[in-house]
């Protein structure tokens, strides 16, 4: 459906853009208030929990929410996709211990999936014309970046004069007015998918392996090895047994097809990588900021600031190039921004200033941006029209499945090392070690331990720098290999 058939186009978009100001401020305000939610719950070695569950929800549900809106439609998806989204977020405002908070952050996860995801696929029929449908997705980035603004600042001041439990309740009144306005305005999009048959099994086979691989990656070092050698291998069978089902389906969930079309592969190669190394920038940096350098919570959140203006000025520089002949270039670039934010806070190290944490974040936010739009509508050309809801899910399903793993991986190194510390420091306790990620309770700590302490910590987050900066130089070195050749390729045509 292109925007000439669609009434009341602007105020549907701005609907479905609220999606990312919820999403932004749960983000920015969920890692500001997360060492208040983590001292006041005793949740410090639930971390990987907390941020893997969420990305999980998201992972498993966003190649189902599109599917399911290819079926019924995607307002009814969007809709309800976002009640869902609510839902979690007030459970999360109203839990009194850990695993409370984890389940209801499991159902904002699910809910998240839809609530991405839906929006995306409608700009991709909204908007023929790709110079729009790239300045769409960059206003979705303003959107998201905005929030991301003011969630740090707003939430961090609720944080220290509130309590943690009042940001839950920010998203409410935005979740409403976007689900009233599509509701209203929103003219049915065509169901693609209407009449053929439910792929069921497939649906249930994805579910099974992609929980069963998470949590084998999520209990690595807390339970035998052997027990998580079974859960990953039987996840991986259950995939296996999706692929062999989704040949055979008319209405595949992924398309096989999609696994040969090579510029689709590469595309979902770069989202993987980058967003697996971006999650530990974006989660650990506010906790550096409050648990190492002592800052409150609002302080903590101002981190967040730099990286949400670059990362809209990098998505917005692809709406105003031709980006095809050199697209893979502009991907190095980007790449080389996001590591350039590793090295700033691993070279430097504890000693790492406030302000020098905010250039960090810029570069960080540059290279995001520019690589997402970049990537994202690559994703939605290199298909067919009738292939590119499948396309989008499938891209945000493996860079939600990339953050949701490498979440679980960096929560095992923090759990390890500090395990490993505490092992050699009898006086200190994981009890402590939660306080101090809080600055309003790390004041009660024995001022004399402060030193050791917070040295423990910068070395559990430096792990963690080191691993995502792994992943952003493998990135790196494989865009450079495309680049040239694409190059190459291009050259050749022009001079045949």
């Amino acid at each position: 459906m292109s925007s000439k058939k669609q009434p009341h186009l602007i105020l549907v978009t701005c609907a479905l853009l609220m999606s990312n100001i919820m999403a932004g401020l749960d983000a920015t305000i969920v890692n500001t208030a997360m060492p208040a939610i983590t001292s006041d719950l005793h949740g410090l070695s639930y971390m990987g929990w907390i941020v893997a569950t969420f990305l999980l929800g998201m992972s498993v549900s966003s190649s189902l929410w599109s599917k399911f809106g290819e079926h019924v439609g995607n307002k009814v998806a969007f809709v309800l996709a976002t009640t869902l989204f609510l839902i979690g977020t007030i459970a999360q405002g109203l839990a009194t211990n850990i695993q409370f908070f984890i389940i209801g952050r499991t159902i904002m996860g699910i809910g998240a999936g839809g609530v991405n995801i839906i929006p995306m696929i409608v700009y991709g029929f909204l908007y023929d014309d790709l110079k729009k449908r790239a300045q769409v997705i960059g206003l979705a980035s303003a959107f998201f970046n905005t929030a991301s603004i003011v969630g740090p600042l707003v939430g961090g001041w609720i944080v220290d004069f509130f309590g943690w439990r009042w940001i839950f309740f920010i998203n409410v009144p935005i979740a409403l007015i976007s689900v009233v306005i599509v509701s209203m305005l929103f003219k049915p999009s065509h169901r693609m998918a209407a009449g053929k048959k439910i792929d069921i099994p497939g649906a249930v086979s994805m579910i099974i392996g992609l929980s069963l691989i998470l949590t084998g990656i999520e209990m690595i070092g807390s339970i035998p090895n052997w027990e998580t050698a079974i859960l990953l291998i039987a996840g991986v069978v259950m995939m296996i047994v999706m692929f062999k089902l989704e040949s055979h389906s008319d209405d595949a969930i992924i398309p096989t097809r999609f696994f040969t079309n090579h510029r689709l592969l590469v595309d979902f190669v770069f989202f993987m990588i980058m967003w697996g190394a971006f999650i530990a920038f974006l989660t650990y940096v506010p906790m550096w900021a409050q648990g190492i350098l002592g800052l409150s919570a609002f302080i903590g959140g101002v981190t967040q600031i730099p990286g949400a203006i670059t990362n809209f000025l990098g998505s917005e520089l692809v709406a105003v190039i031709n980006y095809r002949h050199i697209k893979y270039w502009l991907i190095c670039g980007g790449i080389v921004s996001l590591a350039v934010a590793f090295l700033i806070v691993i070279i430097v190290g504890q000693s790492t200033p406030f302000w020098l944490l905010l250039v960090a974040g810029a570069f960080q936010g540059f290279g995001v941006g520019l690589n997402f739009n970049l990537l994202q509508m690559s994703v939605q050309t290199d298909v067919p029209l009738n292939d590119m809801p499948a396309a989008t899910s499938v891209a945000y399903l493996l860079r939600i499945l990339s953050q949701t793993m490498m979440s679980a991986v960096y929560g095992v190194v923090l759990n390890n090392t500090l395990a490993e510390h505490l092992r050699s420091h009898h006086g200190i306790t994981m009890t402590m070690m939660n306080k101090l990620t809080n600055a309003a309770t790390a004041k009660d700590l024995p001022q004399d331990l402060m030193p050791i302490m917070r040295h423990i910590l910068y070395d559990a987050y430096h792990n963690i720098m080191y691993v995502g900066l792994g992943l952003t130089l493998v990135a790196l070195i494989l865009s450079i290999i495309v680049a040239i050749r694409k190059t190459r390729q291009y050259r050749e045509t022009l001079n045949g």
